[in-house]
């Protein structure tokens, strides 16, 4: 209980760092560190189970182990081995040898040099991962290299994870301490590996049989922690062990739901953990010695964008693109946090030169968005081939469609763009496709489909695609936010261009109509419609009525389609929010608020709240009026988000 005091600091902190950080769109990552320096020993000190806090947050580091294990994925590798092995390799292997060479120069051992240069040689698997996703870049070449090399920085953590521990040892020790600890190592992987994959996937069945959420949670909890516990005993790392159950469980069918299961104790965990890397900044010690720490900064930040520029170059990527993965991997990640959490206790180095290299990992941390957000600006500026490049892009995509008129410009060549410009080929409709992704481009063009390469959320792709003179646009891939700035792009070059937009479910309908999209296409509600007409045909409804019933709902914005009940597997299958729309009855028994007051006069949708129906003696009124009196037995449905739920069936019971 002594340590409950620190526990509740530091999570009444995250909360409001984690608030602040985000609405400021920056990594939460930054909140927790500077929650941990401000409430650390170095500045106010408002903690004092300090070790406690430390022990709880290395489970963070487990869990966060065990979900790169879950990413791992042996198809993955194989189909990435020329960047995970090639170029991935490279860079871990030459950022360590030039970082061992100034430490040795400075004269430091050269275990400081590898424990330093494995935490400079990593980046933000997190922060870039969810940039490559939200740019669309994810399938660009740049966006390829990045993630290859993201691959690999996680699978080198584990060796250094091992390795480091042992420095603080003699030579001859050391040497015998990673013999063994390999030796050990290869053991227990092979065990784990060969014996564990044959009983995962039949204990995981027994579990999930017995279909229970709870049941299902602490089985992962027990096979995660379990497995640590083993590797610990064996004399290795928690981290391993949480890293092969990782594995085991990737190649099993409960991959999802489990990364899903373990996402909040991981990233809760996660948070503390960044929050006591904080509290060992010294800021006093770090300000007094700021030219340091900025001559580190700009060290890392240089000598990492050289190296992957350089790299990139080798393994046969265009100027340009090599400048953009030098931009992406140039800064520090978290796992350097790790690894220099590991170093302080072995006083490996000076307390002033880890402070350095720490303070400088939390700005190139705060500096990575910023250097993705203009990384194309710093390449057009820098890289002459680029400006070249993009404009033959341009040319070739402007020679295709300055003929063209009244066309259709398809955005996304997925399986939906696909499917799509079929249709347009059968009824001769002429289409211009914009696709990123290089190999998907080559195949289909080789096929004679007409996709090019380009990012359809820039201006001046669209005006090459011949958006001003196309009669429709359409959205096939489903990320609101891309397809939002697609929107924004269209309203200024072609305000009356009708867009018709793809979404998953009815959640994003109102923001991309208001971003304006003509029409909006959920793909969960048209996929129960066509159920739905395929069931009445077979029950003998007419197919004029059923088509003429969808033409009313498509029309009202699938209005009597929204939302739905939620039940408790809803929350981990599906993925569901608090902000997700939902179906909610509430019975008004004798004594309620609303009894005997009109829809009107209780004002529900100031809440967020719509009404869909009330239910009185068995009989279900669709859309009630404001007039509408509630009487005493009435169940009132309601639609709205699980906030605004609660705050009405407040007002409908108690007012």
């Amino acid at each position: 209980m002594e340590t409950l005091p620190t526990i509740l600091m530091l999570l009444a902190a995250s909360v409001v760092s984690v608030i602040v950080f985000r609405s400021l769109d920056l990594p939460p990552v930054l909140g927790y560190l500077l929650v941990g320096t401000l409430i650390g020993p170095h500045a106010f000190n408002l903690v004092g189970g300090f070790a406690g806090a430390q022990h709880l947050a290395e489970f963070g580091v487990v869990f966060l182990m065990f979900s790169i294990g879950l990413e791992f994925s042996l198809p993955k590798l194989h189909a990435m081995k020329r960047i995970v092995f090639g170029l991935g390799l490279l860079q871990v292997l030459l950022t360590l040898t030039l970082v061992v060479a100034i430490v040795v120069a400075l004269g430091l051992g050269w275990q400081a040099g590898v424990a330093l240069g494995g935490a400079l040689a990593m980046s933000s698997t997190a922060v870039l991962t969810k940039l490559l996703s939200e740019r669309l870049e994810l399938d660009s070449p740049h966006g390829r290299e990045v993630m290859g090399v993201l691959l690999f920085q996680d699978l080198a953590v584990v060796p250094l994870l091992i390795l480091i521990p042992s420095f603080s040892e003699s030579p001859e020790r050391m040497a015998t301490m990673i013999g063994v600890a390999a030796l050990k190592a290869a053991v227990v992987l092979s065990l784990v590996l060969f014996l564990g994959q044959r009983l995962m996937n039949r204990w995981f069945f027994i579990v999930a049989r017995g279909k229970s959420a709870e049941l299902f949670m602490l089985n992962v909890l027990l096979v995660t922690l379990g497995l640590a516990w083993l590797t610990e005993l064996a004399g290795l790392s928690l981290a391993l062990g949480a890293f092969v159950a990782g594995i085991l469980i990737s190649e099993t069918q409960y991959r999802h739901h489990v990364e899903e299961d373990i996402k909040p104790f991981r990233d809760v965990l996660m948070g503390l953990f960044f929050i006591t890397i904080g509290m060992l900044l010294d800021a006093p010690l770090v300000l007094a010695n700021a030219p340091l720490v900025l001559g580190v900064l700009a060290l890392l930040l240089t000598l990492k964008f050289a190296l992957m520029c350089g790299l990139s170059r080798l393994f046969g990527a265009t100027p340009g693109n090599a400048m953009r993965t030098g931009l992406w991997l140039c800064a520090g990640g978290e796992f350097g946090f790790v690894l220099l959490a590991q170093m302080g206790p072995l006083q490996l180095v000076p307390p002033l030169a880890l402070q350095s290299v720490l303070a400088a990992l939390v700005l190139s941390l705060l500096l990575a968005p910023m250097l993705v957000e203009y990384s194309n600006r710093i390449v057009l500026r820098f890289a002459a081939s680029e400006w070249l490049l993009r404009s033959m892009q341009l040319t070739s995509l402007a020679a295709q469609t300055m003929n063209t008129e009244r066309h259709a410009v398809i955005c996304g060549y997925g399986r939906s763009g696909q499917h799509l410009a079929r249709f347009m080929e059968q009824e001769a409709v002429g289409y211009i496709a914009l696709d990123l992704d290089p190999e998907r481009i080559r195949e289909a063009a080789a096929a004679g489909e007409n996709v090019i390469f380009g990012d359809a959320t820039r201006r001046e792709t669209l005006l090459a695609a011949g958006v001003t003179r196309a009669s429709v646009l359409i959205i096939a891939f489903a990320d609101t936010r891309a397809a939002e700035r697609v929107l924004d792009q269209v309203r200024s070059l072609a305000p009356r261009l009708p867009v018709v937009a793809r979404t998953l479910d009815e959640r994003d309908i109102p923001a991309l109509q208001q971003a304006g999209a003509a029409e909006v296409v959920a793909e969960t509600l048209e996929a129960s419609m066509v159920l739905a007409a395929h069931a009445l045909r077979h029950l003998g409804v007419p197919m004029t009525e059923v088509i003429e019933r969808f033409r009313q709902t498509r029309e009202a914005g699938y209005r009597t389609l929204r939302g739905f009940f939620h039940g408790d597997d809803d929350l981990t299958a599906d993925g569901a929010t608090t902000d997700e729309a939902r179906l909610h009855s509430i019975l008004l028994a004798e004594g309620a608020h609303a009894v005997g007051r009109t829809l009107g006069e209780l004002g529900l949708q100031a809440l967020g709240v719509e009404v869909t129906a009330v239910r009185r003696h068995n009989i279900r009124a669709l859309e009630p009026a404001a007039e509408t009196r509630f009487r005493t037995g009435d169940v009132v449905v309601l639609l709205g988000s699980a906030a605004a739920l609660a705050a009405a069936e407040q007002r409908l019971l108690q007012g």
